[in-house]
């Protein structure tokens, strides 16, 4: 997804995997001028995706992935900056948020009981979170990183939907954690569950993708861009 061409100066860098597809068509329809966009899959901003970077071109992220370090490379041109220690402008982001892989069912056949469940206990408890942070440690590297460098930096929390080979119960109480493991680091959560989901908890319909599992929609990209204007963008 291209950012949007336009004379006015950008409002912020949109970095993420395809949850920042939305946030971006929106922007783009709205006319509202950012930067950025999808640089890869959920899967590959968990962990071991990006080092850092530090010279006479300022303090940077250098993406492991080609195609993704391509795009990041393309964005910052077109801001006019060489580093993201340069950017003058907020970074909205959706790295570690793809709870759904955390909660892919295999993951997680040892903690049940007989029944087949996972008792509410374990998902409250230490080992829990110490695996969920653990499974999405270089996500939380990227955004101490940036935070770091002085960039207001804030963070999309997925759609609340939940592919059928992951766990619910697993996919809401990991999705819980790192959004407090994010917001311990000084990032501005963009938490929106109140606004789009039903009495169930999970994305209402009219907010996601038709045909796909875990994807929401424009409409969904809206409410997100609205909040995010809301908070200064």
């Amino acid at each position: 997804m291209p950012s949007l061409t336009t004379t006015a100066p950008a409002r912020f860098l949109l970095l993420g995997d395809s949850h920042a597809g939305p946030i971006g068509q929106a922007a783009r329809q709205a006319g509202i001028p950012f930067q950025g966009g999808p640089i890869g899959a959920g899967r590959e901003f968990t962990d071991s995706f990006f080092t850092t970077r530090h010279g006479t071109g300022g303090s940077d992220v250098v993406f492991h992935s080609g195609e993704a370090e391509e795009h990041y490379r393309r964005f910052l041109k077109e801001l006019g900056v060489g580093a993201l220690a340069e950017l003058g402008i907020p970074l909205v982001a959706t790295f570690g948020f793809c709870a759904h892989f955390v909660a892919l069912r295999e993951n997680w056949d040892l903690y049940r009981d007989r029944t087949g469940a996972i008792a509410p206990a374990f998902l409250a408890g230490t080992l829990f979170d110490t695996v969920v942070r653990g499974a999405v440690r270089d996500a939380l590297a990227f955004y101490e990183y940036a935070v770091d460098l002085g960039l207001r930096v804030l963070a999309v929390m997925p759609p609340q939907r939940v592919p059928g080979q992951s766990d619910a119960a697993v996919f809401m109480a990991a999705q819980e954690r790192i959004r407090l493991a994010v917001t311990e680091l000084g990032v501005d959560v963009v938490d929106l569950r109140h606004r789009t989901t039903g009495p169930d908890g999970l994305q209402r319909p009219d907010l996601c993708e038709a045909d796909d599992e875990v994807h929401g929609n424009l409409a969904f990209g809206r409410i997100v861009l609205a909040e995010l204007l809301d908070r200064g963008l």
